[in-house]
């Protein structure tokens, strides 16, 4: 093989024009050897990029259990090592947190991700109306961001429109955009009518058709099959199904249940023949039971919830998400006095009743997970629901665990994440202080990786 060095030496002992092309010749090698340096460059730049990260802080939170000191040694997307015994790759960076907490990436089970945080119950009505569909899901961009940065580094998405929640779940998995992991819902699956019905409260003819199951709106068990079929061909990665009326829909009672025990059957069913895990909005006891009945793994909400339901929960392992948050925001816009009328005495009553269903949860030992219905109260609040939890009688390290190895169980990715193992991808944030002291030290989160990716660091360690 003639090497340029070589061909250009040949070329200056030719005759005629040699010393123009000999010139020619020299300043394309010039170009050729300015883009190997070019490309060494960037290799060192993407050496750079994945060079290991030790993360250090005075303790660790495994997602199951409390250590010290907390050390996380991070390579590319991955944890290589956790604990005080984890080897130092050389040339590593190390960022150290000081009096801190090291945590898994914080996860919320219930979201909607795609709606914006409205007070004015009207304005929120409108905007699904007026504002396109490209329009909405620019909007929620920053949603998205706002919980990422907010620690959540995981998030299932249970109900949206127009598939906005599947664009962003893939523009995020892409890395187009920056946000949490999402598990999506497509449609929330429920009756005509119901709660789950984004028709309901409007006249007929106001979206020239009637909503059926390519909606999520199913009369019957094949139409419920139907629909959670659809939900799966469309990008579905979790089922969610409306077992009972609702606090913020307009024509429904909020505890009556709205599916049969067949339909909820057959949801469920279907649900897990796809390998796919369902979850059951249910606010009242005997739509929460049916639910259950159903095989239902997780009942969201349960306000209304009698002891018989509890105990069912308790024996199937069926996990709770109370979404403790809705409740706050509700309360914010209670004050602001926006709701309408049926809606706010709706909320009142929800309110009430949360904490007493809460409260024997606990005490029964029924599992229970971190989700918060975010977009009832404003984005990026989420780790407020842990000192609920806390307030009602949670230990402050069950509360952690709820938002991190419980719900990544729950969600079917805990083979991925939930917790700091080696091997797992490099979810990791940072709590300043103690959170088993003060469980609102998760309100202050300094430092967000997302696998691999540093999001957020609020010292610039």
């Amino acid at each position: 093989m003639i090497t340029p060095f070589q061909a250009a030496g040949n070329r200056r002992q030719e005759a005629g024009g040699g010393r123009q092309a000999a010139g020619g010749r020299r300043q394309g090698l010039r170009r050729r050897l300015f883009s190997a340096a070019c490309f060494l460059l960037s290799a060192a730049a993407c050496f750079a990029q994945n060079q290991a990260i030790v993360l250090k802080a005075a303790r660790m939170f495994d997602g199951h259990r409390m250590s010290t000191p907390g050390v996380v040694v991070v390579s590319g997307t991955t944890i290589l090592a956790v604990g005080a015994d984890a080897p130092v790759p050389i040339g590593a960076k190390v960022i150290d947190f000081g009096d801190a907490t090291l945590s898994p990436g914080l996860m919320d089970a219930h979201t909607h991700l795609s709606y914006p945080s409205v007070a004015d119950f009207r304005q929120f009505m409108l905007d699904g109306l007026q504002k396109t569909i490209a329009e909405r899901t620019l909007i929620a961009t920053e949603n998205l961001k706002k919980t990422l940065l907010a620690g959540i580094t995981t998030a299932r998405d249970v109900g949206s429109t127009d598939f906005i929640d599947v664009g962003l779940r893939n523009a995020v998995q892409a890395g187009i955009i920056p946000g949490p992991r999402m598990l999506v819902a497509v449609h929330a699956i429920g009756a005509t009518g119901g709660h789950c019905d984004f028709q309901d409260g409007f006249r007929m003819g106001v979206f020239g058709y009637e909503s059926g199951p390519a909606d999520g709106v199913i009369n019957g068990p094949e139409e419920a099959r139907k629909a959670v079929r659809l939900n799966a061909k469309y990008g579905a990665d979790v089922i969610k199904t409306c077992a009972t009326g609702g606090v913020l829909s307009l024509t429904d009672a909020v505890d009556t249940p709205q599916l049969t025990q067949e339909e909820l059957n057959a949801i469920v069913d279907e649900a897990h023949a796809l390998r796919k895990k369902a979850a059951a909005h249910a606010h009242g006891a005997e739509g929460a039971k049916r639910a259950i009945r159903a095989g239902i793994d997780s009942i969201e909400h349960g306000t209304f919830m009698d002891d018989e339901a509890l105990d069912m929960m308790k024996a199937r392992g069926t996990v709770f998400i109370p979404t403790l948050m809705a409740t706050q925001g509700g309360r914010e816009i209670l004050a602001k006095g926006v709701y309408p009328p049926a809606v706010g005495a709706k909320m009142r009553a929800a309110i009430e009743a949360i904490n007493q269903t809460m409260k024997r949860a606990i005490t029964r030992g029924v599992k229970i997970g971190m989700g918060t219905d975010a977009a009832v109260y404003p984005h990026g609040r989420n780790p407020e629901e842990f000192h609920m939890l806390v307030d009602l009688g949670m230990p402050p390290i069950e509360a952690l665990r709820a938002g991190t190895s419980v719900d990544a169980e729950l969600l079917g990715i805990q083979d991925r994440v939930g917790t700091l193992e080696a091997g797992k991808l490099a979810d990791v944030v940072a709590i300043p202080g103690d959170p088993i002291q003060n469980i609102r030290q998760v309100e202050k989160i300094v430092f967000v990786m997302k696998e691999g990716v540093i999001y957020r660091n609020d010292g610039n360690r």
